[in-house]
Formats: structure tokens, C-alpha cells, sequence
């Protein structure tokens, strides 16, 4: 009997202590003093240009909204994924249902930590796995462009997702593994002022290796495939390589790349499509500096071939 108990003993104090280990390796990590200090007061007009390189109005307005309408940001838009379905929150200026009680503190662990104020970790479909890489500078000017923006009341529902996706805590060791603030690509000295800014537009507030990089079966980018394209997280349609691997846009040239991003139109004549339009749409009112520095960047990115399996044909 005594050999049970120290045995029951010891499972309890193991149990005990893996538990205490979880806990303290899941435990929100939030911005140090020193990046708080680099947010300063943020200037709304900076502010805007962060807001349509971030594409902010394309997840969180309302499903469908056009015009004036996609500064509403209620909220609602599902994004159906393998994980669940994720729901775009409000994050409009009202101070019950959004963000309008948010400090810049809190604005800024949460874009750049995915840490709430309430201390809970955000899921990474919204995509702070990215916007780490900003500077703090930029983000306290997109909070003031946030802050001139309408209240809206009505809170988006909230996500669906099974279990073990469903418990918040465990997002905090996935954190420990893939959250970063360095640059994906090493650019070297000799890199040009418009690749190492478009190579900043487009790891941090573009995020566009969100959508253009394959994932591991964790979720995580799978960074050795950088840009390479990837299967869409909703439905099961593709992601376009956009290095100059093979299946990607080496043909295009940087004159080629500015164009698409400013009208929509390839170098065929070919017109965007699906969800990138938005993205158009939005890299479509930045300053053709932006523009052209986005497009040194992709052509500086190592070429991969495409990220996803192949498509049969219907002939196959």
C-alpha cells in the first residue's frame, strides 16, 4: 500500500510540475518597456498608408462593404480554414463592442505580440506572426488613423473551432516557436533602399507571406519556401508563387509588378482575381514609392518553385 501511495504521490507532484511548466512556457509575452517608449504619439495621416498596406478594412469590415462603408469596421467575415472558422472581430472605434477603450499599449501588444489586453493570446489568423515585424513608430500612427475612424456597435460572433484549437493557452508555445521579429530574407549590403523598404512593406504590414508561403501542419509559414505560392487556406484553390522560381513571375519585370499593383492588370492583360483583389485594391493607395520598392523586394527573394502540388487537368 505504501508503494501505491508514493507512487500516487509522485504522479500527482510530476502532473503538478508539467503543469506549472505549461502555464509558465504559455504565458502571454508582451512588449518590453523599451518598445513601448519607441511607440510615441502616432500621426493619423502616416497612419493611413500603414492601414491599406496592412489590408485592416479587407478582414474587418463588413462582408461585402464598399466605398466609405469599408472604414466601418464591424467585423463578421468568416474565414474557413482547417482549424475552424475564424471570425473577423469588430475592431471599430466603439468603446463596448470593438477597440475604442484600447490604449496605444494595448493596440500595439496585440498587432505586434497577438496578446490582448485582457491578457488573452490572439489566434494567429489574425496576422501578428507579420506585423512583429513592424516598427513600433508605425504602429502608434496606424492607431491614430484607427482613432478617426467611426465607432460601430454590435459585436462580430465569435470563432468556431474544435478542440484543441479552441483552447487559447496552448497558442503561447506555438508563439515560442514561430513568432519572431527578424526578417525572413537576409538582404546584404549591397541590396538597394527600395528592396530592404519593400522587403519591410512586405514581411511586416503587407504580411504577404501569409497567404503566399505554404504552411507546415502546424499553421506556421514554411519560411525555407518563402513566397513560393501555396494552397488556399479556404476552398481549394491556389495561392500564386510570386518568386522567380519556376511557376512564379520571373518573366515579370519590376516596371511589370508596379503596374499590377497599381491596376490590377498583368503583363498578358490578364485581370487580378478572387481575394487578391482586395489586396490590389488596397497596394493600389499607397505611394509609388511603395510600389516600386515592393516590386525590388520580390525580385530580390530567392526563386522557389511552386509551393503546392500539382493541378491535374481534366484530360488527366
Amino acid at each position: 500500500m505504501r508503494g501505491i501511495a508514493r507512487l500516487a504521490a509522485g504522479a500527482i507532484a510530476l502532473c503538478a510540475i508539467g503543469g506549472g511548466a505549461f502555464w509558465f512556457l504559455t504565458a502571454p509575452v508582451r512588449l518590453d518597456t523599451s518598445e513601448i517608449a519607441a511607440l510615441r504619439t502616432g500621426d493619423a495621416t502616416r497612419g493611413e498608408r500603414i492601414f491599406w498596406a496592412g489590408g485592416c478594412a479587407s478582414c474587418h469590415a463588413r462582408p461585402k462593404a464598399e466605398g466609405d462603408a469599408k472604414l466601418e469596421l464591424a467585423g463578421g467575415m468568416e474565414f474557413k480554414t482547417p482549424f475552424g472558422t475564424f471570425v473577423g472581430p469588430n475592431i471599430s472605434q466603439d468603446e463596448r463592442d470593438g477597440i475604442g477603450a484600447w490604449s496605444e499599449e494595448d493596440f500595439a501588444n496585440a498587432v505586434m505580440r497577438g496578446v490582448s489586453p485582457s491578457g488573452e493570446h490572439l489566434y494567429p489568423a489574425f496576422p501578428y506572426t507579420s506585423y512583429a515585424r513592424m516598427k513600433p513608430e508605425d504602429v502608434a500612427d496606424l492607431y491614430a488613423f484607427m482613432k478617426t475612424l467611426p465607432a460601430v456597435s454590435g459585436k462580430a460572433p465569435d470563432h468556431s473551432l474544435a478542440f484543441p484549437f479552441n483552447i487559447r493557452r496552448g497558442i503561447g508555445l506555438w508563439k515560442r516557436l514561430y513568432l519572431t521579429t527578424e526578417p525572413v530574407v537576409a538582404l546584404d549590403g549591397t541590396a538597394s533602399e527600395p528592396a530592404v523598404l519593400g522587403r519591410y512593406l512586405v514581411e511586416g504590414p503587407g504580411h504577404c507571406g501569409e497567404c503566399h508561403t505554404p504552411r507546415e501542419m502546424t499553421g506556421a509559414a514554411r519560411t525555407s519556401q518563402w513566397l513560393a505560392g501555396a494552397t488556399a487556406a479556404e476552398g481549394d484553390g491556389i495561392v500564386p508563387n510570386i518568386t522567380s522560381g519556376e511557376g512564379g513571375i520571373g518573366d515579370w519585370s519590376e516596371d511589370d509588378i508596379v503596374n499590377y499593383l497599381e491596376t490590377g492588370f498583368t503583363p498578358d492583360y490578364d485581370s487580378v482575381g478572387g481575394s487578391m483583389v482586395e489586396v490590389q485594391r488596397n497596394m493600389a493607395k499607397l505611394t509609388p514609392e511603395d510600389r516600386a520598392a515592393i516590386a525590388a523586394y520580390l525580385k530580390a527573394v530567392s526563386p522557389h518553385p511552386n509551393g503546392y502540388p500539382p493541378r491535374k487537368t481534366a484530360a488527366e
